[in-house]
């Protein structure tokens, strides 16, 4: 009886014992075996599924009860088994068969893989190829054993799902949650189309292409550092999108230039690596990674440092991508933002690791990698960033308090990658020396690499743009900016009746719609917070009312410099926005008046922004890009500006602009904070879409972009670069300048401050100084080595005079927090609590009486909390931070120290602190097991939650 049934099964078992855990169809093998082979099946289980399921099968070819085979299928179906189910119904293992190639991909790369996902993040987008049991164990082991077991526990799931749709479901979820390096590891590695050998109607490509035999050498085209290119001008990716595999023969080929830049580092000294953007450095980099793993096997720890997060996901894709296709046995491995893992486990398991500075910093720190010596190589992406407090400066200055204080010492070899050198401020060439003298103490190298011998070579690839500056006069009449002016003196007058506020500030000339005025807005905000009165009451009325004044005096000042390089309209329309915001939050008396000042005006406001005179800058602007388009219809334009605001505005003011809407700007600005004009930064994968869409002939044609493009993000080759009112120093002039690639580009500064144009000039014949400089101590390498000794030695002194004063101790006395803005109650300094060194709870159940909360609009987990609600003073609505879960733990207060005042119980001594770090009070370690359910009960949503 069932023989054809019993035959199929074992005929097809191979298929089935890949996708059947038999503890999810508990029912059906408890309703057909009896106890003991049940439970022989389950410990199996725990040992191998795999066995499990062959022994199962093995027992289903003995049965002989009548429904037997048609339970086990209701069972499957029941269990969620779909795939499985329809496969052995119809006894046809195709579509399951074609899951083989993304199984291996994922077992392939697992090791890279499970470092860069988060799995309860995940889970909330895979609800169509996991079960309800394996949401909830995956979830268990995260909260029990950590990250990295929830991760293996999720692949594990995922290798056994019989769902077809179980991949693409997989990438969908790591593109919601931003998983962008593994992503990336799955379409490198095969993920994409090419990966089943599918067109693009998704059906089997019948076009067959012979393998490739190819000699290929390193090239960068544009910022794309990440190309490799053949003899016969094809890319290696493109290689893969025709053949989907190719063999490789003959060595890499850098360039002579590359060479000539790598020569020294090979040699095991520390070296600066100093090039111009666009030449290659971080092939360079690659290169010296190569050579150092093949004269150090086994031994070799290589660390890659970056600036920042952008960076750090745009060289981990390069630096995976190449040794994947050129060496698969070295592990390379990459570590960002709140990731959950343990440094010192991922350079244990790997040969390179990349990652941001700051993750570097607090592993030493907390002692999770021990010393710097663990390490063969660090590569220091951006190196003129080692300067001061910056992250590459605390790391080197761990390494020379190593190397100053023992001679037993086996550190690392340090490399570092930087467009200039030209740091710190100078007049002339003895400054500018001394400036890059102390750059090479603090990187430890007596060696600047520059390319030398082959600068014929260098300039055939890396072009300069040419430079030309835009002077434009400002308008001449411009009543909006008299309006607000007087608004504001209104408003300074209305502070200065409830309190002397020329007292709470020493900041002198300020000047409104300037930066300076900004820097007395904060002054006074500050000093406002710890103004100490004997009555009460009164203290919480002239603090209050003193926050209002000077927010609204912030939001004018915002308008007056948005006015000033854009429209009119953006200015006014940023000040809708927040007295919309003003209005919603359900205003105090004060913010009514204030409200009431600016209705009044309003009318006007409006009829200066639509019917007034038109921004000369921007006008000029305007003539510059119909010229250009108009001249070369496929130019590309990196537009620069100072503030998030000013890109917001432009933007809008592009697609306003009938002759230039063609352009369809994109805008590229960083994470940060909330900004006072756009809601928030952007994500890694917004950048990355509008990268995307600009490298599109058919999409963007220009960029408008801060700060955060011009050092190190992979932006492609454009011929234009556009500078609006944007000026730096020389290091920011050469990266900036550095974007315009193409053969006969140009670089415009355009400006209405004659000082602002001067400034940039001033950089330019600075960066003649900074090249004679390095000149002069390559020359005199003698010198330039025992000048850096002497500046070590000097330093670590200076070191030693600190470090031996002792620590000012943490305070044990009792404080009240209250809140910055209405001094209003919130806890006690005994009840918070320090979790992983970094985030502080308040452990006061009582607080909630005290305050609101309203919806997170981005709710999101990182290490451990999950964010749920922002948390908001009852009284003022001003902002304390947020309410999360941790753990097991609903409803902590997540606390922002720079949201309240300190006091002092005792003494009634009011503190202001920006940073936790700043605090002079002990906080104790949280402990879970301090709360219990009836210490901490789930709150009651309703009682103080309102809407966002």
């Amino acid at each position: 009886m069932y023989e054809l049934e019993k035959e199929n099964l074992r005929r097809f078992r191979e298929y089935i014992e890949k996708f059947l855990r038999p503890s999810l169809i508990n029912t059906f093998m408890t309703t057909y075996f009896d106890t003991e082979t049940v439970e022989r099946i389950i410990s199996t289980e725990e040992r191998s599924v795999t066995e499990a399921a062959q022994f199962l099968l093995d027992r289903m070819c003995f049965l002989e009860e009548v429904g037997w085979f048609q339970a086990f299928l209701d069972t499957l179906l029941a269990s969620e088994y779909t795939g499985l189910h329809n496969a052995i119904k119809e006894w046809d293992f195709s579509e399951l068969e074609g899951l083989n190639e993304h199984r291996k991909l994922l077992e392939r790369i697992e090791p890279s893989f499970i470092t860069h996902i988060k799995p309860s993040e995940l889970l909330t987008h895979m609800n169509d190829c996991l079960n309800i049991r394996e949401h909830e164990e995956i979830k268990s082991v995260e909260s029990q054993r950590g990250l990295i077991a929830a991760s293996e526990k999720l692949v594990k799931a995922l290798l056994r799902s019989d769902k077809p749709n179980w991949f693409k479901v997989l990438k969908m979820a790591l593109d919601a949650c931003s998983f962008t390096v593994a992503l990336d590891l799955l379409d490198f590695n095969g993920g994409g189309k090419s990966a089943m050998g599918c067109g693009s109607d998704g059906e089997a490509d019948t076009m067959q292409t012979e393998t490739m035999t190819v000699s290929f050498e390193f090239r960068e085209e544009a910022e794309n550092e990440d190309m490799l290119m053949s003899g016969n001008s094809m890319t290696v990716e493109t290689l893969n999108r025709c053949t989907g595999e190719y063999e490789r023969s003959g060595e890499h080929k850098l360039r002579d230039y590359q060479k000539e830049l790598k020569d020294v580092a090979v040699q095991g000294q520390n070296t600066i690596i100093c090039a111009p953007t666009g030449c290659g450095k971080t092939i360079v980099a690659v290169a010296i990674c190569e050579h150092h793993l093949k004269q150090n096997p086994g031994r070799a720890k290589i660390v890659f440092l970056a600036t920042k997060v952008d960076v750090y996901e745009q060289q981990y894709k390069l630096f995976n991508k190449h040794f994947s296709s050129t060496d698969p046995s070295i592990r390379v491995t990459g570590m960002c933002g709140d990731m959950n893992l343990s440094l010192r486990l991922l350079v244990e398991n790997n040969d390179i690791v990349m990652m941001t500075a700051q993750i570097l910093v607090n592993a030493l720190q907390s002692g999770d990698l021990p010393s710097l010596e663990l390490l063969s190589l660090i590569l220091l992406d951006e190196c003129h960033n080692t300067t001061g407090k910056h992250p590459y400066n605390n790391i080197m200055t761990r390494y020379l308090d190593t190397k100053l204080s023992s001679n037993t010492h086996s550190l690392p070899q340090i490399v570092g990658l930087t467009a200039s050198v030209g740091v710190g401020s100078f007049k002339d060439k003895p400054e500018a020396v001394n400036n890059i003298l102390q750059l090479c103490a603090n990187l430890d190298t007596r060696v600047i690499a520059t390319v030398t011998k082959h600068r014929d070579e260098l300039r055939s690839y890396v072009h300069t743009p040419e430079k030309d500056f835009f002077e434009v006069p400002q308008r001449t009449c411009d009543p909006f900016i008299r309006i607000i002016r007087n608004i504001m003196s209104n408003i300074e007058q209305l502070a200065q009746k409830a309190f002397n506020i020329e007292s709470l500030s020493n900041i002198q000339n300020r000047e409104y719609g300037s930066q300076k005025y900004e820097q007395w807005i904060v002054s006074v905000q500050k000093s406002c917070r710890t103004i100490a009165m004997k009555d009460a009451d009164e203290e919480r009325r002239i603090c209050r009312e003193l926050c209002n004044y000077t927010e609204h005096l912030r939001k004018y000042n915002d308008a007056l410099i948005i006015n000033e390089d854009a429209r009119t309209i953006d200015a006014l329309g940023y000040l809708d926005g927040f007295f919309e915001q003003v209005r919603n939050a359900g205003y105090h008396e004060t913010e009514r008046k204030l409200t009431a000042l600016y209705d009044c005006q309003r009318p006007q406001l409006l009829h200066l922004a639509t019917e007034g005179q038109q921004n000369p800058k921007l006008e000029e602007l305007k003539f510059i890009l119909e010229e250009e388009y108009h001249n070369n219809d496929q130019t590309r334009t990196v537009l620069f500006v100072r503030t998030r605001a000013l890109a917001d505005a432009m933007k809008k003011w592009i697609e306003d602009t009938d002759s230039l809407k063609f352009l369809k700007p994109g805008v590229l600005i960083g994470k940060g904070r909330k900004s006072h004009f756009t809601d928030s930064g952007m994500t890694l994968t917004s950048k990355k879409g509008v990268l995307d869409s600009f490298k599109s002939s058919d999409q963007s044609k220009i960029l408008i972009a801060t700060s955060v493009a011009d050092e190190g993000i992979d932006i492609p080759q454009c011929n234009l670069v556009l500078m609006y009112e944007y000026v730096g120093n020389v290091v920011k002039m050469v990266q900036v300048r550095g974007r315009g690639r193409a053969q006969g580009s140009r670089c415009f500064l355009i400006s209405s401050s004659k000082d602002r144009i001067m400034k940039e000039k001033i950089n330019m014949i600075k960066e003649k100084i900074v090249e004679e400089a390095i000149v002069e101590l390559q020359s005199h390498p003698a010198e330039l080595s025992n000048k850096v000794d002497v500046l070590q030695r000097e330093e670590k002194a200076r070191r030693d005079r600190v470090g031996a004063s002792p620590e000012k101790p943490k305070t044990q006395g009792s404080y009240r927090l209250v809140c910055g803005k209405c001094k209003k109650f919130a806890c006690l300094t005994d009840n918070l609590r320090v979790v992983q060194e970094s985030h502080h709870i308040a452990v006061d159940r009582s607080m909630f009486e005290r305050c609101i909360t309203v919806p997170h609009k981005k709710p999101r987990n990182f290490c451990g909390f999950n964010k749920k609600e922002k948390l908001l003073c009852a009284d003022c609505k001003h902002d304390w931070g947020l309410v999360a879960s941790y753990l097991t733990i609903q409803d902590l207060p997540l606390l922002k120290i720079e949201s309240f005042v300190v006091q002092d119980c005792t003494t009634d001594k009011q503190f202001y602190f920006r940073r936790w770090r700043d605090v002079t009070f002990a906080i104790r370690e949280f402990d879970i097991t301090e709360l219990t359910p009836l210490t901490w009960p789930l709150r009651d949503r309703t009682a103080n939650t309102t809407e966002a």
